[in-house]
């Protein structure tokens, strides 16, 4: 199938977090080494010891997005974003995702979250969705921590539909260590993510009104994403970086069940790159 610009479902969900990982924190600063001709050293184990605290800086870049969809008939999406970034002692955003700090230390981190979410479609993305209500992006608010060690990262977050689209909830563990190979570092993660009842309904349900002929109804159940990624980071520059994430996610029975869907895996592929002011 052809690439489009159609909604997307649980990658942009990644999206957004690669894209935080990418532009913030101990992780993403150590992540990328120097650039070509600097050595390049493990960090230290961190302490407990909060670091200081950042002054204000800004970013922009560029991200293209390549992602397949679970639904029945609709085609792979290709997108171009910019990114913008910000932070300081108190906030911090990137792309879709705005997080505001509770406490930060070289080990842990905690921050409430707002992020938008490109998780809705429209009847007109599929043939297979005609009929089908429209099914609404939105606001998401909830919080995130992070713990790391020499070992790894792990962040769990929680999230809950802001804009009372689904009124829906969701879980998300990812854990991820870092190896560096020469001007690069490899970070690969395994994550899992659980969305209630409510927010697999909204997006996979089918109401009695919208069953047709081979599509009956389908009332959704709480569910859990399976997903494995890989990233790789290298620092063209003091203010320049690059990425690339290619990430495939399982989808739980909840979703795999709905008679919209037409898969049971989805993938994506994003490349990006940020320059730092």
């Amino acid at each position: 199938m052809s690439p489009t610009t159609s909604h997307s479902f649980a990658p942009s969900l990644a999206l957004s977090f690669a894209l935080t990982a990418v532009s913030t924190g101990v992780w993403a600063q150590s992540a990328a080494p120097a650039a070509a001709g600097a050595s390049a050293t493990a960090s230290a184990a961190p302490s407990a010891t909060a670091p200081p605290a950042p002054s204000p800086n800004w970013g922009a870049g560029l991200l293209l997005s390549a992602e397949t969809q679970p639904y029945k008939g609709m085609d792979n999406t290709l997108k171009v974003l910019p990114a913008l970034q910000f932070e300081n002692r108190w906030v911090r955003l990137f792309g879709p995702v705005l997080d505001v700090k509770l406490h930060e230390a070289a080990d842990s981190q905690l921050a409430l979250r707002l992020r938008y979410s490109d998780t809705g479609y429209k009847a007109s993305d599929s043939a297979f969705l005609a009929g089908m209500a429209e099914r609404k992006s939105g606001l998401w608010l909830g919080a995130k921590g992070e713990w790391r060690n020499g070992l790894g990262q792990l962040t769990g977050e929680w999230m809950a539909d802001a804009s009372n689209h689904s009124k829906g909830q969701q879980l998300k563990l990812v854990l991820e260590t870092m190896q560096h190979l020469g001007p690069v570092a490899l970070v690969p993660r395994l994550g899992l993510v659980w969305q209630d009842k409510k927010h697999v309904d909204y997006h996979f349900g089918v109401s009695e009104a919208e069953a047709r002929s081979g599509r009956p109804a389908y009332a959704g159940a709480a569910t859990l994403n399976t997903e494995l990624g890989v990233r790789l980071l290298a620092r063209l520059a003091p203010q320049q970086s690059v990425f690339l994430d290619l990430s495939a996610t399982a989808l739980g029975s909840g979703i795999t069940d709905s008679p919209l869907v037409g898969r049971n895996t989805v993938s994506a592929l994003r490349l990006g790159y940020l320059y730092r002011f």
